[in-house]
């Protein structure tokens, strides 16, 4: 099973990128997929997660949107009106089994990253 991750790059504030995360190896339309991000010296960081709902960080709701097209096993995170503190590497992620959305441990399957560098 591979999860590629794709979309990331370098755009301004206010600017907006969107992010995909394609499956291989099954299909992930009934697992809960999500997206996290890590800046250096920090914890990897929930951002958005979908099964029959969506969940999103406080700091992103509004702003990001997280969808998936089950045709193409492909999950998207579209960012909208993105600040500095965005910046982050970006990981896709899918859970065998349902577990609790926000945690970490719970994915068992990751993507590579993604940079998204927002500047000022």
């Amino acid at each position: 099973v591979q999860l590629q991750a794709s979309g990331g790059g370098l755009v301004q504030a206010g600017g907006s990128l969107r992010l995909s995360c394609t499956a291989s190896g099954r299909t992930f339309s009934s697992n809960i997929m999500g997206w996290f991000r890590q800046v250096p010296g920090k914890e990897r960081d929930f951002v958005a997660a979908i099964s029959s709902s969506t969940y999103y960080a406080g700091s992103v709701k509004g702003r990001f949107t997280i969808s998936r097209d089950n045709a193409k096993n492909t999950m998207y995170l579209q960012t909208n009106s993105l600040k500095p503190e965005d910046t982050a590497v970006y990981y896709c992620a899918a859970q065998r089994f349902s577990g609790h959305v926000y945690y970490t441990p719970a994915y068992d399957y990751w993507g590579q990253e993604t940079q998204v560098t927002v500047s000022s």
